[in-house]
């Protein structure tokens, strides 16, 4: 395998990553918090349903992430409502988000454009561009850092930045801050938070709007800047990946980050690996090669890998003690 090859994949897997980080990033706001999401999916369906149907009629990208972000955080509001002031099951009311979001994009992509659930294709201002860092062509034929810097550094969507840089910020937010601090205490004893005179409900609602606005972030990535508009459940399954890295890392923001840019390897991979013949053997159909995500999604669900401390409190509705 060659330098360049190995640029194509590093770059890609920051690419496929970004979502998956965004997402991740979002679920561990609300599960520090004690609200369980499964809804991720949902909400990066809808948001990139949105932006890209604003971004399609305004031509611009950032009002499609506006329109993105308001859409997820309405949908996170409603997991909240749900999940926190009537204390309803956590699960049901995430599968149920699920499903609204598949099939309400699919109905109102029909109703306003007529183009089989999916948006108009975006282009120039509609879409977030890549950016060129400074000198990037100029080093390019540097040894080794000139291809990781030009290749892989360079040419990112400006979300793809914003995503890197959400981990350094979120792990000081959890860990530095009175609000970081009131967030992991709720999610592990909500009645001794609430003892000292802070209200669990204004807490957990403030972690699910973070939540909502994050994967506003991970579904407009998806439609207006990795992608060139909205197709049917473009999310594919992203949401439960997302999720399934989150349990992985333990809810912790630098492992989190580690565990997206392993998903993400593996599906960049699947696209090289496509033409992998083994001795014996013979070619690996690709089916089998596009499934590994999937298929290490499903072995870190079910613990195979480590051991997942969840907090406390986690799924459980607060009832206030009188």
């Amino acid at each position: 395998m060659d330098l360049n090859t190995v640029v194509d994949i590093a770059a890609s897997t920051i690419r496929v990553s970004t979502p998956l980080l965004f997402a991740a990033l979002a679920g561990l706001y609300s599960e520090r918090s004690g609200i369980f999401d499964i809804s991720l999916e949902g909400k990066m369906l809808i948001a990139a349903f949105a932006s890209a149907a604003l971004a399609a009629t305004s031509g611009s990208a950032v009002l499609g992430l506006l329109a993105g972000i308001l859409a997820a955080v309405v949908f996170s509001l409603i997991h909240g409502l749900a999940s926190i002031t009537y204390r309803g099951n956590q699960i049901v009311s995430g599968v149920a988000i699920n499903f609204v979001a598949a099939g309400l994009t699919m109905i109102l992509g029909q109703a306003w454009f007529s183009q089989g659930g999916r948006t108009p294709t975006l282009f120039g201002a509609s879409r977030f561009a890549p950016i060129h860092l400074p000198f990037a062509d100029a080093v390019r034929d540097v040894p080794v850092l000139g291809p990781i810097y030009s290749g892989v550094i360079s040419g990112q969507s400006i979300l793809v930045y914003l995503a890197f840089l959400t981990v350094p910020f979120t792990w000081w937010v959890l860990f530095r801050t009175r609000f970081g601090l009131r967030l992991r205490a709720v999610g592990e004893n909500p009645a001794a938070v609430d003892t000292a005179g802070i209200s669990v409900t204004w807490l957990r609602y403030r972690a699910v709007i973070i939540c909502g606005v994050l994967t506003g972030f991970a579904g407009t990535y998806l439609s207006v800047a990795q992608a060139a508009g909205f197709t049917r459940d473009m999310t594919a399954g992203r949401g439960y990946i997302a999720l399934a890295a989150l349990i992985f890392a333990n809810w912790k923001p630098v492992p989190v980050m580690f565990a997206c840019l392993l998903f993400g390897f593996l599906d960049a991979a699947s696209f090289r690996m496509q033409s992998v013949e083994l001795p014996l053997i013979g070619p690996i159909p690709g089916q089998a090669i596009q499934a590994l995500p999937y298929v290490l999604t499903v072995i870190l669900l079910a613990g195979f890998v480590g051991r997942a401390t969840p907090p406390k409190a986690g799924g459980v509705p607060y009832v206030k003690e009188r």
